[in-house]
């Protein structure tokens, strides 16, 4: 079973090399699939080192939201199994060979585990779940994988959306039949936010982000876990991010044009 892992990246000079480090040493067969969406620094640099060397790594250039370009590599992967992971991450060894197994048992898409790594107070912070008929749909794209024939009948990414378009995917998924198996064993290191800004940007865009989908799939408030949000720590750090994400979710609601859906768009 080949697996393509496609990687939509954007000035990741710093981190992209540790990516690929941890990609090369998987299970093979894989290919690599890497879209760079017009990076200003030194990424395709780095990343052109790697081609060189490895015949199963590809890249391209090809700017637009994460949607467009993730679309466009999906587009040049040849693989049986599609997986993505963000190009600040790293994979565990066994990343690939985890995912081959869950996919060998029959599965539609494999969600694997997530492990934050960096600054403490941040990698505490629990992921703000959201489920669709009894599926937790807000699994992060940055550690996920399907099958080729789910991509296609759901027509892939959609290429409206700034952020959540991964949630947004998984949704359709359900909604077209497929299920999504849970592989704790499939194991992405994901780093958190290395300063403030970045850390309240990404969380002002992840609200925009449920916004959009609250636009295009109607009110989502009832598709979140009360319990489980109650038992999530209430850090300051946690009330933080989710002030500023209440601001992304307002804010998109007021400023944002007419859009695709009747709704509202960037």
């Amino acid at each position: 079973m080949l697996v393509s892992v496609v990687l939509n990246i954007m000035n990741e000079e710093r981190y992209i090399a540790d990516l690929l480090d941890s990609l090369v040493i998987q299970e093979q067969p894989i290919e690599i699939i890497v879209v760079d969406a017009d990076s200003k620094d030194r990424t395709r640099d780095v990343v052109s080192k790697f081609v060189k060397k490895y015949p199963f790594i590809k890249m391209y250039v090809h700017p637009g939201t994460r949607g467009e370009s993730t679309n466009f590599g999906i587009s040049q992967a040849t693989g049986d199994v599609i997986a993505f992971t963000g190009g600040d991450d790293l994979a565990n060894p066994n990343w690939i060979r985890e995912l081959r197994r869950s996919f060998s048992e029959g599965a539609d898409i494999v969600a694997g585990r997530s492990i934050m790594i960096g600054l403490k107070a941040w990698e505490d912070l629990d992921r703000v779940e959201l489920y669709h008929r009894g599926y937790d749909a807000s699994y992060p794209s940055a550690n996920m994988a399907f099958r080729r024939e789910v991509l296609k009948k759901v027509g892939g990414f959609d290429t409206w959306f700034i952020t959540a378009e991964d949630i947004d995917l998984n949704f359709r998924s359900i909604d077209a039949g497929y299920s999504i198996t849970w592989n704790p064993e499939a194991i992405v290191y994901r780093r958190t936010k290395s300063t403030v800004y970045g850390f309240f940007h990404q969380a002002f865009w992840n609200g925009a982000g449920r916004k959009q989908l609250t636009l295009k799939h109607g009110s989502l408030w009832d598709r979140y876990d009360p319990l489980r949000m109650f038992k999530q720590k209430m850090t300051f750090w946690a009330l933080v991010r989710l002030a500023v994400a209440l601001m992304g979710y307002v804010g998109f609601k007021v400023f944002s044009d007419k859009g695709p859906y009747g709704k509202k768009k960037p």
